[in-house]
């Protein structure tokens, strides 16, 4: 089985595609320090009753990610509800991890090494025994590691890696929202639930389960570089790099993987957006989910600008009148 091609998987994309980050609780994060605040990947949805702002997040930040730009505290305080990937009582609870380890548990009675080539059996155990104090925060040994998939390893990995570069999912976008639609008493929903994503991860074919593991570990030493290029993509408001950098090559290379975890929920999530807009008795929502899921033909928001509505990229540092 020849399982790394010439142009990589980067397990840091399917990290950036999903909410779920290991059953974290939700804080609102504060900046130490003070920067420029991020550009926002940010556009507005009006039909003639009201309007959804559709926002990209970053599941992992920094505290120096914040304060927010104006632009996001506006449409922050014009939104009457907000809607995220995953309900934020779903997403910060300690059961959704749960969940998650149960999907991944591997119920054939063997052990993850069993079906790795040598090579990355050796990889798996050198970062397994250098990342110890790692593990541990998350309740694993090297021993415990063994009885899940390896869709949850690799996984397991990247998030790690990105931690370590001060990257956090306490920090996330949709966690720093929900946390200031709680204080604001602001009702928030999801589009779909914690079950719901753990099943994109574990359909996972095993082909594409043992490549996601080999090169999460053959790419956690370039880890840093790769996750700041799509840090700073973000920050500034790139669409088009995160677009060219996180879509097209899973998109080209992967595209069964890039279907499931990508398309088929935008194309679940419009006709609930649409419903908000249709909805005369709904005020205008702010609606947080992945920056992925925006960008490109692909995305929400050209999905939404086919059907008629009024889309506008709303960006005042961006100094243009639209950018989508």
């Amino acid at each position: 089985m020849r399982l790394l091609p010439s142009r990589r998987f980067k397990p840091v994309l399917l990290a950036a595609l999903v909410t779920l980050a290991f059953g974290v609780n939700a804080d609102a994060a504060k900046s130490p320090t003070v920067a420029a605040p991020p550009v926002p990947l940010l556009w507005k949805v009006s039909d003639a009753d009201n309007s959804v702002y559709l926002l990209g997040s970053f599941h992992l930040l920094k505290p120096d990610d914040y304060p927010l730009s104006k632009d996001v505290d506006a449409a922050f305080a014009d939104a009457e509800s907000l809607v995220f990937e995953m309900a934020p009582e779903e997403m910060s609870s300690p059961a959704l991890g749960m969940q998650m380890g149960q999907a991944a548990l591997r119920t054939d009675g063997t052990q993850l090494d069993s079906e790795l080539p040598a090579t990355t059996v050796a990889l798996l155990g050198a970062w397994l025994a250098a990342n110890g104090p790692e593990l541990q925060k998350m309740g694993l040994t090297p021993q415990v590691v063994q009885l899940f998939e390896p869709w949850f390893v690799g996984l397991t990995i990247t998030i790690t890696e990105m931690t370590k570069q001060g990257l956090d999912p306490k920090l996330g976008l949709d966690s720093h929202l929900a946390a200031l639609a709680t204080e604001a008493g602001k009702p928030t929903a999801g589009l779909e639930t914690g079950a719901q994503q753990i099943a994109f991860l574990d359909g996972m074919s095993k082909e594409e389960q043992l490549q996601f593991l080999a090169e999460a570990l053959s790419e956690s030493k370039d880890a840093k570089e790769e996750t700041a290029k799509l840090h700073a993509a973000w920050r500034a408001g790139k669409a088009d790099v995160l677009w060219q950098d996180m879509a097209v090559q899973m998109k080209k290379e992967y595209p069964k993987l890039y279907q499931r975890i990508n398309i088929a929920r935008n194309d679940a999530w419009v006709p609930k957006i649409e419903k908000r807009l249709a909805d005369s008795d709904k005020d205008d929502t702010l609606v947080v989910v992945g920056a992925l899921h925006l960008l490109g033909p692909d995305g929400v928001v050209e999905k939404l600008r086919a059907k008629g509505y009024k889309v506008e990229r709303i960006c005042t540092p961006c100094n243009l009148p639209e950018q989508r």
